[in-house]
């Protein structure tokens, strides 16, 4: 039996460890993870813990083996030695996949998408003029956090300070186009 647990560290260790190198290389790009597939309601770091990963399931299997190994050496029968080594190899594996995501967290570059703001609500920050004619701020929330974009509006008065708004198009990277929430309101009525 203590074959059996050397093998499995062995194994599960070279797999973690090539693993690894891969992605200091940057050829470890959708190799091998199933978490993608099997999660229900997103993948990757929206999925939480990624169980199914090849990271995680190679460190469970090398920490399995070492935990066996570890027990029969200090005298637990072979069927008792793999029960113990559960414990490390679920531990490992959760390790992993923690771990696994905190390094995914930091890989995010940030970046705003300004294509996401169309129909999210926000206030005017600084007066937005009328039919165009010029180009005032709001203030919004986008991927979680407080942002403040350029704004026009095709609307024939201006959007004082403080108004709500609606975002209802892109202009360019960093500009956008909103009507005030109560033109949304009129819109949707007319069309209800």
């Amino acid at each position: 039996m203590p074959t059996f647990f050397i093998a499995c560290a062995g194994l599960g260790g070279l797999i973690l460890v090539a693993q690894v190198l891969l992605g200091l290389f940057g050829f470890d790009h959708g190799v091998g993870d199933l978490e993608g597939d099997v999660a229900a309601g997103g993948s990757g770091i929206d999925a939480g813990l990624e169980l199914l990963s090849v990271r995680a399931l190679s460190a469970g299997v090398a920490f399995f083996g070492v935990g066996g190994w570890a027990a029969e050496a200090w005298g637990a029968p072979g069927p008792l030695a793999a029960v113990v080594a559960l414990a490390p190899g679920a531990v490992g594996m959760v390790a992993t996949a923690w771990l696994t995501r905190q390094v995914r967290r930091l890989e995010s570059d940030g970046s705003i998408v300004v294509e996401r703001a169309v129909g999210t609500a926000g206030t005017v920050y600084l007066t937005v003029p009328p039919g165009e004619s010029g180009v005032g701020r709001v203030q919004l929330a986008l991927q979680g956090r407080t942002v403040e974009l350029r704004a026009v509006t095709r609307e024939r008065s201006p959007i004082p300070t403080g108004s709500p708004v609606v975002v209802v198009g892109i202009v360019d990277g960093d500009t956008v186009e909103v009507i005030p929430t109560s033109t949304m309101g009129e819109l949707l009525d007319g069309h209800a």
